[in-house]
């Protein structure tokens, strides 16, 4: 499995999955893998208790599919997270059930595969947020890393998983923290991997997703590097966007509701720019810290401006009225083709930029402490 691309898009764009078809991806990629391990041959002579075994180790292998009604009805965060829970434990017991294979079958054939597969519906089952399993992957993937016969690619897998799971453990620190883990990780890799190219997904992550001179810093050392033309890409227009800090941003539009929406005629107003989709898993979790800070600071002079890369007007429409969210909506039905996205080189969402009371954009990074930045421009005279 490639952490790596887990976390970025090619081009960047797999950080912005829905988180239903993200895990739905993850999970079943993962347990076909277990699935089609081995076939097993006339030749082999198997004890009739190692084949059970076996039979009942693929059959842990087939994953739940998510509700039916999912595919009319788009599911709530909460409806989400409990998948993502049951998932989680499902893919720890097939884990437990490789393990047990070769644990009474050691000489068969087979325990080879079952040991690898262990590794990796532990792994599975961390990512979906079963992190009592964290001891047992550690475990597993250090032995694993031992292996003389482990190629350059399989070490780099399990190195860059560790780096994804060490960032994200450090969330109840803060973005910056994550951030900072998630960098340092990435540059051991760059040491001992200098080849990778994926290596390069994850600093272009760091560059997007931090402020000031650390985001430019990096930026510029991705243009210089020999990463692929892509990224190179992606740091311009990350360099770009920075360049429009403290000038005003041109957007007027008619919403989806009728509303007429222009930004030069919020001055005396803090807007937030939310540029988003409900197809995107980080977009919906986010929604709540967004609604708080709208409700407690709408009266004092708060705005937000929706930017959607929905596809699908009537689902964003749906989706907009079942949450209750009271802004006014863009859409175009582009995708990553979205009118403003392509303008303001918008590479991955959510991606929120604050604009102060005088039309000036003063935040591309808006989502950690929403509230207290937007106070504090509230705060500011005009």
């Amino acid at each position: 499995m490639n952490t790596a691309i887990i976390l970025v898009r090619p081009p960047l764009r797999q950080s912005v999955l829905s988180r239903f078809r993200w895990l739905n991806a993850l999970v079943a990629s993962a347990f076909l893998l277990l699935a089609s391990a081995v076939i097993v041959t006339a030749a082999d002579a198997k004890s009739d208790e190692a084949n059970q075994a076996w039979t009942e180790l693929e059959r842990a292998t087939q994953p739940p599919k998510p509700p039916a009604e999912w595919q009319t009805k788009e599911p709530s965060p909460e409806e989400i997270d409990s998948f993502q829970s049951a998932q989680g434990k499902f893919a720890a017991d097939a884990a437990d059930k490789a393990k047990d294979f070769y644990t009474r079958f050691a000489s068969d054939s087979r325990a080879d595969d079952a040991r690898q597969k262990e590794l990796e519906m532990t792994g599975v089952a961390v990512q979906l947020g079963n992190t009592n399993r964290l001891a047992r992957l550690d475990e597993l993937e250090q032995a694993r890393l031992k292996d003389p016969k482990l190629s350059d690619d399989e070490k780099f897998q399990i190195r860059a998983g560790a780096v994804q799971r060490g960032a994200m453990l450090r969330q109840a620190e803060g973005m910056s923290a994550v951030l900072a883990e998630f960098e340092k990780g990435a540059r051991a890799l760059q040491k001992d991997f200098p080849k990778r190219q994926e290596i390069y997904g994850m600093l272009m992550m760091v560059a997007s997703e931090s402020e000031g001179e650390k985001s430019r810093k990096i930026a510029q050392e991705l243009i210089d590097s020999p990463a692929p033309d892509e990224i190179k890409d992606a740091a311009k227009a990350l360099l770009k966007k920075m360049d429009a800090l403290n000038k005003p941003v041109a957007i007027a539009f008619a919403a989806v509701d009728g509303r007429e929406v222009d930004l030069a005629k919020l001055k005396g107003k803090v807007v937030l720019i939310d540029f988003w989709a409900t197809w995107c898993g980080p977009c919906v979790k986010e929604l709540p810290n967004v609604k708080a800070a709208y409700d407690k600071l709408h009266e004092k002079g708060f705005e937000i401006v929706g930017i959607s890369f929905d596809q699908q007007k009537d689902k964003l429409e749906s989706f907009v009225k079942r949450e209750k969210m009271a802004w006014p909506q863009y859409f175009d039905g582009k995708g990553w083709g979205n009118k403003y996205g392509q303008e303001f080189g918008i590479q991955s969402i959510p991606s929120m930029w604050l604009v102060d009371k005088k039309g000036q954009l003063r935040d591309m990074n808006a989502r950690p402490s929403l509230a207290e930045k937007v106070e504090k421009l509230l705060a500011e005279k005009d």
